[in-house]
């Protein structure tokens, strides 16, 4: 049985975590680029943000007994099959987590102006993703 309180507990840091991230975002870039603390931060922001987003995926997919994914990547694209979340939404939020890896795991070298860009033009997807979670549990 999916668990709403956890679900919108998980929400409510989402909520929390985008606050601080619009914080951060109110430097420029050349400030952020600038002051190591503020890229962590941003960085470790992100991290948290798609950690949690992370969490309630897999809790839905698990507790709503749907196909188990591949990846956390692909665990988008499983609510999308099953009309949790729109489908060009989520494979538009699907990357986040590779870009969250990369961050977390060092895989590779994060382009600080690339890492920018992005934040900036998707951020309110986080915002969307909880709307649609919200829808879900209604």
């Amino acid at each position: 049985m999916i668990d709403r309180i956890f679900i919108e507990t998980k929400l409510s840091y989402i909520q929390a975590y985008y606050q601080e991230l619009e914080n951060v975002l109110g430097y420029s870039d050349q400030e952020i680029k600038g002051d190591i603390l503020k890229l962590r931060a941003l960085e470790r922001i992100i991290q948290l943000i798609v950690d949690e987003i992370i969490d309630i995926n897999n809790h839905i997919i698990r507790y709503a007994q749907l196909q188990v994914p591949e990846d956390f990547q692909s665990a988008f694209l499983i609510l999308a099959e099953n009309k949790i979340l729109p489908e060009g939404f989520a494979r538009r939020m699907a990357p986040m987590v590779g870009l969250r890896n990369r961050l977390v795991h060092r895989y590779e070298k994060v382009d600080v102006e690339i890492l920018l860009d992005a934040i900036r033009k998707n951020k309110y997807d986080f915002k969307q993703y909880v709307k649609h979670m919200l829808e879900y549990l209604r």
